[in-house]
């Protein structure tokens, strides 16, 4: 039944599409029902319509607390994470030319890391935390260029090991100030956060990230048949009229960008980045039109419903981060062994 059903999607591209829009809102509209506190579906739609119209509501008010407060800025944040998470990797994938890369390739998971872990240290408030851990984030993807820049061959492969020798510095610098904080308050915090989660989610965060998820994801939904170009070869794409370097520089900005916002908020999330790519590819083909906007769709979806499972599944909630690696682990073992995984010029 499911080859079937997947192989009509491959071959109708807008249903496929359609398809993925309807469910999302309805994996959306469920995440909200979904947790410690039940809210029927039926109550969750009508709480969102009379929020929307501004009408009366004959709900209690604690359905609208759980429902608006608590989990719309989790559920938001997810979603923005699984998007970001899954551009990243797609177009990590398309400038470097390589299936294997992930939205951490250039090590701004271990400078955000390292920022959260210093702010923690340091007992700093949690916006101050989260900022430090952008900015670490930025910081390290700026050292890996600039030390891809400063050796002789300046291939996507010196920039790629670049980034796993600054990456793995701040992750030592990581363990450093895992070592000497407080073993009772400061450790477990650095640990559970890094372990990725979205337990921090907070209204007044988002309305600020926002703006960075938005513009970066909208940069590269405009840019994107430029993904094919790059996924030419230098050469290919230059003899196109293409400035490779330039073109190339802005992805990886607003990649980087996008990851290193998501880590800040929410530590560090994997697989998504890696997975979501093939899954497009597999469903959709190579051409990034339509494997952006697959990425964009399927992304957040498959986030929110990782992280339904995550704050529902036992009595205390699993980080996502370690929920993700044991759902994604397996899924890519399948997509090698289906032979799924290939990288398409």
């Amino acid at each position: 039944m499911w080859p079937r059903i997947l192989k009509t999607m491959k071959k109708n591209k807008p249903l496929l599409f359609t398809g993925l829009i309807i469910f999302g809102i309805l994996v959306f509209l469920a995440s909200l029902s979904i947790g410690r506190y039940h809210v029927s579906m039926a109550d969750t739609a009508e709480a969102v319509i009379s929020k929307i119209l501004g009408t009366q509501s004959d709900l209690p008010g604690e359905v609208f607390t759980v429902i608006f407060d608590i989990r719309l800025p989790r559920i938001l944040l997810a979603l923005l994470v699984g998007i970001s998470l899954s551009l990243a990797g797609t177009v990590f994938q398309g400038v470097f030319r390589n299936p294997l890369v992930s939205p951490f390739i250039l090590g701004v998971s271990s400078g955000a890391g390292f920022g959260i872990a210093l702010g923690l240290v340091l007992g700093l408030n949690l916006f101050l935390v989260k900022l430090l851990g952008f900015g670490f984030g930025i910081v390290t993807v700026f050292l890996a260029s600039f030390l891809g820049s400063a050796l002789y061959n300046r291939s996507s492969i010196t920039m790629v090991l670049s980034g796993f020798v600054i990456g793995s510095l701040f992750s030592a610098a990581t363990s450093f100030l895992k070592y000497i904080a407080d073993p009772y308050t400061r450790l477990p915090a650095i640990t559970f956060w890094l372990m990725g989660s979205f337990s921090y989610a907070e209204g007044g965060d988002l309305k600020y990230s926002a703006l960075i998820f938005i513009a970066c994801i909208i940069g590269i939904f405009l840019l994107r048949w430029k993904l094919n170009i790059l996924a030419m070869g230098e050469e290919e794409a230059r003899n196109l009229g293409e400035n490779t370097g330039r073109t190339g520089s802005l992805f990886i900005v607003l990649a980087t960008l996008l990851t290193a916002i998501s880590v800040s908020l929410c530590g560090i999330i994997g697989w998504i980045g890696l997975i979501v790519p093939h899954i497009g590819r597999m469903l959709v083909g190579p051409d990034h039109r339509k494997l952006v906007p697959f990425s964009i769709l399927f992304g957040g979806t498959f986030m929110l419903i990782v992280d339904d499972i995550a704050r529902t599944i036992s009595s205390i909630e699993i980080p996502v981060g370690i929920l993700m690696a044991i759902i994604g682990a397996p899924l890519f073992i399948i997509l090698l062994l289906k032979k799924n995984l290939h990288w398409e010029e």
